[in-house]
């Protein structure tokens, strides 16, 4: 088994709760106030800063991170060079690429990753999304599935989402592209122009329905003679 390093075991003595300290790490440079938690296989590298009430963990690696006070890092993610603020949760299984920040009290949820992008305070982004080159204003809510287009094949473009907005589920957002302050854009749509401050827009084809299509197709196949 192994024993924990005399750095871990100082910061237990100065007022972390290190939970398993034997399978936590924390680098020479990082700096972790008294009152955080570091949960069992958590790896902090770097200048990484983690702040009083903060909960790190498990299976948690940060690289040159600030972590604002109270906020959470859940189990399974990766964060590098880049700011959670007060309150904030990342978590769990995200990706936080170099140059983004994670406003007050904004979520960031499972299988979501950011690059360069700022998700501003009380905003969401909770399932399954790509924002890279992003500007997120304040209470913005990022839908499921969302991915911000920002890359042509010769050059990166920004997205910007004013605050206030509502970006449904399954939605494309092609760079370089403005969703104005308050505005929504429907679930299923690929954005190509800038969206007005609270405009609708809606960029998917009309559903098509066609009653007992099912149950004649049904009658057809049984009709049809097995082998045929």
């Amino acid at each position: 088994m192994t024993r924990p390093s005399e750095r871990v075991l100082a910061l237990v003595a100065a007022g972390v709760r290190v939970e398993d300290p034997e399978s936590t790490f924390v680098g020479e440079d990082v700096v972790v106030e008294a009152g955080a938690v570091l949960r069992p296989f958590t790896l902090l590298e770097g200048r990484t800063r983690v702040r009083a009430r903060a909960v790190v963990g498990p299976f948690v690696r940060l690289v040159d991170v600030e972590v604002g006070e109270a906020a959470e890092i859940l189990d399974h993610c990766l964060l590098r060079d880049s700011v959670v603020e007060a309150g904030a949760s990342v978590g769990p299984f995200s990706h936080v690429r170099p140059q983004s920040r994670v406003g007050e009290r904004a979520r960031v949820g499972n299988f979501v990753e950011l690059k360069k992008t700022h998700l501003g305070a009380g905003s969401k982004a909770q399932h399954l999304s790509y924002l890279g080159d992003a500007s997120v204003g304040k209470g913005v809510n990022i839908g499921a599935g969302t991915i911000t287009c920002n890359y042509d094949g010769t050059r990166k473009s920004p997205t910007r989402i004013e605050d206030g907005a509502f970006v449904g589920s399954d939605t494309t957002l092609v760079a370089p592209v403005t969703v104005g302050e308050g505005a929504y854009v429907a679930a299923g749509s690929t954005i190509t122009a800038d969206v007005p401050k609270d405009a609708l827009a809606l960029a998917r084809s009309r559903q098509v329905t066609k009653p007992d299509w099912a149950a004649r197709r049904r009658e057809r196949v049984a009709k049809t003679p097995k082998g045929s």
